[in-house]
């Protein structure tokens, strides 16, 4: 089985991380270990994270922004860190478990078994047998935008805003999060399109070739949620904007720039190999 780190952004979760749910699955699952992000909380999330830490320091790290820079940023500067490591894979699971950890062996089985498959997305599909719990409007909401966002790709994906997703750590992973993505909610669909303007530059197979999207056993809207519905408002022109950087015939060619230094590099003080950053030309 492929070791794993996975990012877990926080930004006052004090009264919702569910500490000793975490602590149980690291216990269970030695080669999946946990790099949680405070995105610059104003309440006790820092310290509740750091005793995290303490109790398992083989499985559990902290990375502490000081400012608060949103979800993508935090998410980014995590998988960043994460990249320091000899970690097989990379992901990030939201920090309220809609998506239950439990999901995480099963998107490591799909990389483990498909050689092919670089990425795997999270799929909340209302299958028989599955619990996906979600208010109607969001889920209409959600549908309506997945079907956008799978056309602004030209990549038929189902659900491109599940919080949870895993890829394979790539040096092709260390260009698309080399700089801050444009968009604040929908980064994940900046970050496959970044992804797919990458592939196609370098000749590599189509995304749609290495997706795989796993639908979920179980996912539940847990309250204290952060996003607002000025951020459904917000996601046409962060599409519009996506697609006129990376997709579009007057898209200009991806700037790669020097492999950016992480903020920290997660479990340096314990047994954990770490990988040092690799620079790339400007």
């Amino acid at each position: 089985m492929p070791s794993s780190l996975i990012i877990i952004p926080c930004y006052n979760e004090q009264e919702r991380l569910q500490s000793e749910t975490f602590l149980e699955f690291t216990r269970q699952h030695p080669h999946i270990q946990m790099l949680f992000v405070n995105d610059g909380s104003t309440d006790n999330t820092l310290t509740v994270l750091h005793g995290l830490a303490a109790s398992a320091p083989q499985s559990i790290d902290v990375c502490d922004l000081p400012q608060n820079g949103g979800k993508a940023e935090a998410v980014r500067q995590g998988m960043l860190a994460a990249l320091t490591t000899s970690a097989d894979t990379i992901g990030f699971l939201d920090a309220d478990l809609a998506t239950p950890l439990d999901a995480i062996p099963t998107f490591l089985d799909v990389l483990n078994r498909r050689p092919d498959i670089d990425i795997v997305l999270g799929s909340r599909l209302s299958l028989l047998g599955r619990r996906i719990q979600r208010q109607p409007k969001r889920r209409l909401l959600g549908r309506l935008f997945a079907t956008v966002a799978s056309h602004v790709l030209w990549t038929p994906i189902c659900d491109t805003q599940c919080g949870a997703k895993l890829f394979r750590n790539t040096p092709l992973l260390r260009d698309v999060l080399s700089q801050p993505f444009l968009a604040r909610w929908i980064f994940d669909v900046e970050l496959l399109a970044r992804m797919k303007q990458l592939r196609q530059e370098q000749q590599l197979s189509p995304l749609n070739e290495v997706v795989f999207e796993q639908p979920l056993d179980v996912w539940r809207e847990v309250p204290g949620s952060k996003l607002k519905a000025t951020d459904f408002a917000k996601a046409p022109w962060e599409l519009v904007q996506i697609y006129s950087r990376y997709l579009s015939p007057w898209a200009e060619a991806s700037q790669l720039q020097s492999y950016p230094l992480p903020v920290m590099r997660p479990f340096e003080g314990t047994t954990e190999t770490v990988r040092r950053p690799q620079r790339r030309a400007a």
